[in-house]
């Protein structure tokens, strides 16, 4: 009898323990986790939210509603929607943490990158060296005609050396030196530097975040590996796609020389080490990459250190600005207000003068499309291009989605889907989400850092009038692709 009340217990115990085994082997995988959003209420409010922020973002230029505001606020309802359900489905309680972490580490390498650039431009304005580049160039006598193609040139051929980004913040801060506040020559000088470093980065895999992402995935075709060199059969097809645009655009550049500024500019001392440093820069972020196999980014960090080490030289020799000794401009400080309040370089002040309404607007648009790719719909839309659509279509499509969607999740959806294409298709994806992204001024990082930099000048809708001139050009280089590389479809042709 005291044996048969000592099991009880185990009676009441057992079921339970069986019952929490249960729930443990019942644990709701990935997939099952996205078909369950997609059915529930969270997937069309989620989609819902993303659209009436992106009409918030496009509306700036007339509600003067800074855009990084709607996306912050987006992406915080949907990942606060996405982990309060997923446990109540049956899911991980910590699959949304686990997610989050991961679009936070893809935003974090993307905006220190951002910053590091942004401080260098700071750095080299206020030593004046767009101001003297301006002065020269207006000393030269070229018109604003000749400008548009030699800043055009200058950024498509940067780019893939540098990245599409940093080129396009350098050139655009030429052009607003050069253009005198004439709006009209900065849009149309701001929308072909956009296409022009969106086209020259997409045939080298340093150009271009996508183009990196399809060369360090390792691609195997029926053909082979994809290598490094493969991406500048692209060549080709990125000149069409900015010269189609440029060309035609080129005749509604006012034809006109710059107005003032005839006066030489002299650059402040130091202005071409900065300079120097920059290109030292890209280089290290360059060799971090491609021989350490380290992320670009620690590059680009450790070249921020260099424009430290080298601030902190110029404001210990800030006497032979004055032509002084040190002793005696420490004695003329104590006596002289006026020198003792001269701002000396500090590259804190240029960190603190980055565009942090673009770093934050990107945070928004990461976790955004990264919260909408964790619900489903961007495996649920590349199951229905390449499933459905065929991958010529598929990838055409794709461009499109990169201008209004950010390239980087459509580039990933595409890669995670990882559809058997010949290594032309792939060639051709990698183009079209690299340019893609020109048919509107959010699709790329690229233009959404001009209307930081050029706010007012360069807006949403007047790079939309200038839309179907880039269409023309996209859908140019397309079929440029399909004529001059036919070789490399052959496994879909022959």
């Amino acid at each position: 009898m005291f044996r048969l009340r000592a099991l009880l217990p185990l009676l009441f115990i057992l079921p339970g323990l069986a019952l929490a085994e249960s729930a443990m082997d019942t644990t709701m995988t990935m997939d099952q986790i996205q078909h369950a959003l997609l059915n529930s209420w969270v997937g069309p409010i989620a989609i819902t939210i993303f659209v009436l922020a992106y009409l918030l973002v496009m509306a700036e230029e007339f509600t003067h509603l800074r855009k990084s505001k709607p996306v912050i606020l987006a992406a915080g309802i949907i990942w606060a929607l996405i982990a309060f359900m997923v446990p109540r489905m049956g899911g991980d309680v910590l699959a949304a943490e686990h997610a989050v972490r991961h679009n936070l580490l893809e935003y974090a390498e993307l905006m220190l990158f951002l910053l590091v650039a942004m401080t260098y431009i700071n750095a080299m304005d206020e030593r004046n060296v767009f101001e003297a580049l301006r002065s020269w160039l207006v000393k030269k006598g070229f018109g604003f005609r000749k400008l548009f193609w030699i800043t055009g040139v200058l950024a498509f051929f940067i780019s893939p050396v540098a990245d599409n980004l940093t080129t396009a913040l350098l050139m655009c801060a030429v052009v607003m030196a050069v253009a005198g506040g004439n709006s009209k020559f900065i849009l149309l000088g701001a929308i072909n530097i956009v296409v022009a470093a969106n086209a020259g980065g997409a045939f080298s895999p340093f150009g271009d975040i996508t183009t990196l992402m399809v060369w360090q995935k390792g691609i195997v075709t029926p053909e082979g590996l994809i290598d490094f060199w493969a991406f500048f059969t692209l060549f080709l097809p990125a000149v069409v796609n900015w010269l189609v645009p440029a060309t035609i655009m080129s005749f509604a550049v006012p034809n006109e020389q710059p107005s003032g500024g005839e006066a030489a500019v002299a650059m402040k001392r130091g202005a071409k080490t900065v300079v120097g440093l920059f290109l030292l820069t890209i280089v290290t972020a360059v060799s971090f990459h491609n021989f350490l196999h380290m992320p670009p980014v620690i590059g680009m960090l450790t070249g921020l250190a260099y424009l430290q080490f080298f601030g902190f030289y110029l404001k210990m020799t800030a006497h032979l600005d004055h032509g002084m000794t040190r002793k005696q401009y420490l004695i003329e400080r104590q006596h002289d207000e006026r020198l003792g309040s001269l701002p000396t370089f500090d590259v804190f002040n240029k960190i603190a003068g980055a565009e942090w309404d673009t770093l934050l607007f990107f945070y928004g648009v990461v976790l955004c499309v990264g919260g909408l790719g964790f619900i489903g719909y961007l495996s649920l839309a590349s199951e229905v291009m390449y499933g459905q659509w065929g991958a010529l279509t598929a990838n055409t499509v794709v461009g499109v989605l990169s201008a209004v969607v950010d390239n980087i999740p459509v580039m990933f959806a595409v890669l995670t889907m990882l559809p058997d294409m010949s290594e032309g298709q792939w060639m051709l994806v990698t183009l079209t989400a690299g340019v893609g992204g020109s048919l509107l001024s959010i699709g790329s990082a690229a233009g959404v850092a001009l209307m930081g930099q050029a706010r007012g000048y360069y807006t949403f809708f007047g790079h939309l009038k200038w839309t179907p001139v880039i269409a023309l050009g996209y859908a140019a280089s397309i079929v440029t692709h399909l004529f001059v590389n036919k070789a490399l479809f052959l496994p879909d042709w022959g």
